[in-house]
Order: structure tokens, then sequence, then C-alpha cells
């Protein structure tokens, strides 16, 4: 699923992030800033469009986003980007998956991926204790409100550490090796972003017929009322997340 080498080196120039995206609509949000404040290259991906993300030996980073699909899907393009997530992880190239992003990574190492309770909007993970010593959530509050939008749960895979949980959905955030995460929720969504999602048919209709008419208000009103705390959280683990890409790299 690699594309040919392009001459990069790493350890060379600016960090280079690999951002597979599964939707239009699915971008890296606060996560992109960070980057982009980073000085960071951004190289993304439309993996559901058939295109091919670049090979491993050129990438700093991988940045897995969501989706409206699930991994259990017969979707063509599903098996070959899991391959590829598998090797990342097997070469230790960084990689941070979100929501879908976190489920791939689970599946790629063997574990399954089950319908969960439904979260959307504003929901409390708790910190499991494997996160009290971890580089990116170590120093977090035991709860922390996130931002969600999931139906679906992934188990843990054999040797990874639990980092959050929550009710009705066990594995919010897990760590695999020593620099590959994957997190349920949606610490890159702000209000810009979600503006986006309710714009875009499929979503809005996804969350009124699970959480009815009124819903969009309502979570649009709760991500507004923990936009501060929310983007801090975020920049404290996304931003750990890169720090530690520029020191393996």
């Amino acid at each position: 699923m690699d594309l040919h080498g392009n001459g990069h080196t790493k350890g060379d120039g600016p960090l280079r992030i690999v951002v597979l995206q599964h939707a239009g609509w699915e971008g890296p949000g606060t996560f992109g800033r960070v980057l982009d404040e980073r000085g960071a290259i951004m190289i993304p991906v439309r993996v559901d469009k058939g295109d091919q993300p670049p090979q491993l030996s050129s990438a700093d980073g991988i940045l897995a986003m969501g989706g409206p699909m699930s991994v259990n899907d017969s979707l063509p393009w599903l098996s070959p980007e899991k391959e590829y997530i598998r090797r990342a992880v097997r070469t230790e190239v960084p990689f941070f998956g979100v929501c879908l992003g976190a489920q791939l990574l689970a599946s790629s190492l063997g574990a399954p991926v089950k319908p969960a309770d439904t979260h959307y909007g504003m929901h409390p993970v708790e910190l499991a204790p494997g996160a009290f010593t971890d580089p990116l959530f170590g120093g977090l509050p035991r709860t922390v409100p996130v931002f969600q939008w999931h139906g679906e749960n992934f188990d843990n895979p054999a040797g990874a550490t639990r980092l959050a949980g929550s009710p009705g959905c066990p594995n919010e955030a897990i760590r695999v090796g020593d620099s590959a995460y994957g997190i349920q929720f949606h610490l890159e969504v702000g209000e810009r972003l979600l503006d986006d999602w309710l714009r875009t048919p499929d979503c809005l209709g996804e969350l009124v017929e699970r959480c009815g008419p009124g819903s969009p208000g309502a979570i649009t009103e709760e991500l507004r009322a923990a936009a501060v705390r929310m983007e801090r959280c975020a920049r404290r683990v996304f931003g750990g997340w890169v720090d530690l890409v520029a020191k393996v790299r």
C-alpha cells in the first residue's frame, strides 16, 4: 500500500505527519493547528477514495482520523489500511488514532470492535491507572470531559496499556508500545469543526436519529461551554504526542 520513496530522510527537516482521512468532514481540527504551529508537514491521504499513503520510511508519524464507517464493514481499502497501521506499530512509527482511527489500531492488532453505548456531545471519561505515568495523559484530572460521537468501541489489544474508559465504553484511550495511541473521543473538535459536521447531511441525520431533533443545538452549546478546556486538553495530549514524534524520529 506504499508509494515509492520520495527522498525524505527521517531526522531531516520538518516533521512529516501522514494524516489518514476517511471522510471529507473528518479533518484534523485542533490537531492540525498544533502541527502547523510546530512547522510540521501534513500529508493528507483520503484512504476511502483509494489514495495511497507514503512509505513508512518517509513518515515521522501517522495521524488517523475518524469516519462514518465501521472497521467491520466490507470495504476494499480497510484491510490494506490496517496492514499499513500494523506495520507502523511493528516498526515503531508513532501513531495517533481518533475514533475510527483508534478502532483501526485495535483491529489491526487483532482486537475486536463491537457495538457500544452511543455517546454524542460532551461525556466524561475516567483515567485508568496506566494513564497516571503516561507521557501524554499523566497529570490530567482523573475525570476528563471530552467530546464524543460514536456507537462502537474496541477491545484492548494484547499487551496494550489501557489509559481511560467510561460507562458503556470501557476502552476510551489506549497506548501500544511507547508511541502508538488510540482515543475513542474527539479532542480535535472545536466549534468550527463541529459546525462543518452539522452542515453535513449524513452527520446531521445520524445525530437527530440517535438523539432527537434538539440535539444539534444542545451539543453545540455543550461544546461551546467546554471549548477552552477541550482545547487545553487537546494541546496537552496531542502536543505531547508531537513532542514524542520529534524525540524519536
